[in-house]
């Protein structure tokens, strides 16, 4: 569906997609993650053909973006991450306008609109207007939109940002449904849940480069240990206590307020805390995530 091999974006001198190789196969859901200025929303922009490459291969739906950009997209649906509905029409007219852009005819735009309402639990508020939705409608519709040309590839550009739990829960279980129908989703997301959740496969990038590619679950045993020992520790700092604990674990990572150990056995870490005449206030012994990953491939350091 997407091939991209030595894919190069460059802004001036400024290289925010630095030679990047990878492949989206069709029916699977495939993700990019990585810090703020990592090169993935020109990537995605890349793969909108909203934005053509400076170097390199990039074939969508075995099209070139820069000579069928116009047949390509024709064949996308997008999901944006900021909000771009037509407050001044209602929530089923904003889907029948946008069919309208694909040149399908008015009675088939209607048909498709209420079966997507259907689909998006909104067929109750077709008449209202947008702005009286909730974050969490206002994404789900976003997505029927998106899906209003039945697309080949969709691609959702952080689709749960600021949303609360109930609402996000939601969008995955419309976007497992698009999955189980064969549809292709490439998606970039902060939340590491929602990327375990959704991803069969995903890349992280940084600094432009992709420094890891697999599925989630091969990312985590590849990188980290099976699990994490937090400690809390009432005086003291993370960093004194990580020179207490040395050799204990694969890795030691102290934070602000805890420190991390990263081990085979979390219990078996604890008892060799215990055992060095160390109190911690609390702990905690959890399966290493996904968030662990990102961490220790892209740094602790805030990216602006």
């Amino acid at each position: 569906m997407i091939y991209a091999e030595g894919l190069v974006k460059r802004f001036g001198d400024f290289v925010a997609v630095d030679g990047i190789d990878f492949q989206v196969r069709a029916g699977e859901a495939f993700g990019f993650l990585g810090p703020n200025g990592a090169g993935k929303s020109s990537t995605m922009r890349m793969i909108g053909c909203v934005s053509p490459p400076s170097g390199g291969v990039l074939r969508i739906l075995g099209m070139d973006p820069v000579r069928q950009g116009a047949q390509i997209r024709a064949r996308l649906g997008v999901c944006p991450q900021l909000d771009t509905l037509d407050q001044d029409l209602t929530v089923r007219e904003n889907l029948i306008t946008y069919a309208r852009y694909f040149g399908i005819p008015r009675r088939e735009a209607r048909r498709r609109a209420d079966a997507l309402l259907e689909f998006v639990q909104l067929a109750d508020r077709a008449g209202g207007k947008v702005e009286p939705l909730s974050g969490g409608m206002k994404r789900r519709l976003t997505i029927a939109r998106a899906l209003v040309n039945e697309p080949d590839i969709v691609l959702l550009d952080e689709p749960t940002t600021g949303l609360d739990p109930q609402a996000r829960h939601l969008v995955w279980e419309r976007l497992f449904q698009l999955k189980r129908q064969g549809t292709t989703l490439v998606l970039t997301t902060h939340y590491m849940d929602e990327a375990e959740q959704l991803c069969d496969r995903l890349v992280v990038m940084d600094g432009g480069r992709i420094v890891a590619e697999g599925s989630p679950r091969t990312l985590i045993e590849t990188y980290c240990p099976a699990e994490v020992l937090e400690l809390r520790f009432a005086d003291g700092t993370p960093d004194e206590y990580a020179d207490k604990l040395a050799g204990v674990g694969e890795r030691l990572d102290p934070l602000p307020d805890r420190l991390l150990v990263y081990t085979g056995d979390g219990d078996a870490a604890l008892a060799e805390v215990q055992r060095r005449g160390l109190i911690p206030s609390a702990t905690l012994v959890r399966r290493a995530t996904l968030e662990d990953v990102f961490l220790h491939l892209t740094g602790r350091t805030l990216v602006e």
